[in-house]
């Protein structure tokens, strides 16, 4: 869905130059200051009867923007000294600080936003807004939640909500707060975080929420920026949550957490003495079949296997809807990787994904591997080899990590099977348990 904008800009010239001579010399003096003309979808308000609408978005992806030009809809009226919807509002953030320099006089803050005619009056002392109509914007600071015990207010914008420290206390003193007026809403912009206020704020029947990630925004955001994050964050958990917008959430008592797996992170693995793709075939070949997990992995494996070290090449997983298809990509994984062998689990398929894989190529190295133990029981041993610093990821593997992190001691946290960590379970377990011998399964909470 394209702005008024992009559908001016894309045009061709002869409908550009129809529009602007079309317009008379109040309404082109006011073209800029007309957010719905310019806005991306995600930074417009949804419809419906709602209490907060929760603006989810990568770095720079136009978050307060969206948010003061919420404030400006919800206090201005048809003219400057006309009332608007909106008579008293909160502006709360991490900090007074942070609430004065992004959310007020910031780039993209209330101030910046608003026409000259109807821009608000900054009080300094008392750390408010003032508008020609009578409209107020209270300034407050998430460390100090008590200093939302009193005021009240038909209006809130909550910025960066995800990363207060007294996240939950702030919250509720500000809900308490917003009590005037027959339908009191909030805004809240905030890049996504696994904290338990945003999480259960989403989960709210009242909630709506809009996202988008840091590319959405490209046209106002510097190239060298973008370029910059990319290369450092592209493919990894953090960049999920960074510049995706992607709320990525922690099991408890996860085998994995995002920490160990970015501490594992390199840009290119060293030679390799072997490499294998390993596969978790789905159990049935259809549309509503699970994905099926192939994973390719190598090894340094140079003097004592206590000290190899295993590197996560690719994880090149399907969702096929029949076994040929599945086998050709397991096939083509190896072909471009130079596998020396696939593993695969044949629980559920037993001869059958061999003979289906035979079909591609007759000679294919191939080893069969049966489950005897559950998943979360396979996979703790591999989990230590992590904690150990043994096992190393390249970039790209963000629905894999994301399936490493809902493992955890109980089982897995997650929708579906873990197809694509059950395949990284089988590789390792080849190339770096199984050949050992001398690997004794530690406990992971001792290392």
């Amino acid at each position: 869905m394209r702005s008024g904008a992009e559908w001016l800009v894309c045009g061709p010239r002869e409908v550009q130059r129809a529009f602007l001579d079309g317009l008379s010399e109040n309404a082109l003096a006011a073209l800029p200051w007309l957010f719905e003309f310019w806005a991306m979808p995600h930074q417009l308000p949804p419809a419906g009867d709602w209490k907060t609408w929760v603006i989810l978005g990568g770095r720079g992806a136009g978050k307060t923007r969206a948010g003061a030009e919420w404030v400006r809809a919800r206090v201005e009226g048809a003219t400057p000294r006309d009332p608007g919807r909106a008579r008293r509002v909160a502006l709360v953030g991490e900090t007074v600080d942070q609430v004065r320099e992004v959310m007020v006089f910031g780039e993209s803050g209330i101030l910046a936003c608003s026409p000259p005619d109807r821009r608000p009056v900054w009080q300094a002392g008392r750390k408010r807004l003032v508008w020609a109509n009578g409209a107020i914007a209270q300034v407050f600071s998430a460390h100090d939640p008590e200093s939302l015990r009193g005021p009240q207010f038909d209006c809130a914008w909550v910025d960066e909500l995800a990363k207060w420290r007294k996240a939950g206390e702030a919250w509720s003193m500000l809900q308490f707060g917003l009590r005037l007026g027959e339908n009191p809403q909030q805004c809240v912009t905030t890049t996504p975080r696994d904290v338990a206020v945003l999480k259960e704020l989403l989960k709210r029947d009242s909630t709506v929420v809009t996202s988008a990630p840091t590319e959405a925004n490209r046209a106002n955001l510097a190239g060298s920026f973008l370029e910059e994050v990319r290369s450092r964050y592209a493919g990894t958990r953090l960049g999920r949550q960074e510049l995706d917008g992607v709320l990525v959430e922690e099991t408890d008592g996860a085998l994995w957490t995002p920490r160990t797996i970015e501490a594992s992170r390199v840009e290119a693995a060293p030679v390799l003495d072997r490499i294998i793709v390993a596969i978790d075939p789905p159990v049935t070949g259809h549309d509503g079949s699970d994905e099926c997990g192939i994973v390719v992995v190598g090894v340094s494996a140079r003097g004592d296997p206590r000290h190899w070290q295993a590197y996560v090449l690719e994880d090149a997983s399907v969702a096929a809807a029949s076994p040929m298809a599945w086998a050709r990509a397991a096939v083509a994984a190896r072909d471009r990787h130079d596998a020396e062998r696939l593993v695969a689990e044949v629980n559920q398929g037993g001869d059958l994904v061999q003979t289906v894989l035979n079909q591609i190529d007759p000679l294919l190295p191939f080893r069969a591997v049966r489950a005897s133990r559950g998943k979360a029981a396979r996979a703790e041993p591999v989990a230590a080899l992590y904690e150990q610093g043994r096992v190393h990821h390249l970039r790209h593997l963000a629905e894999l990590e994301d399936q490493m992190c809902r493992m955890s001691t109980r089982g897995y946290d997650g929708k579906g099977s873990p197809d694509r960590l059950d395949a990284l379970v089988w590789a390792l377990t080849e190339l770096m348990i199984v050949p050992g011998g001398q690997f004794r399964r530690p406990s992971i909470r001792t290392l």
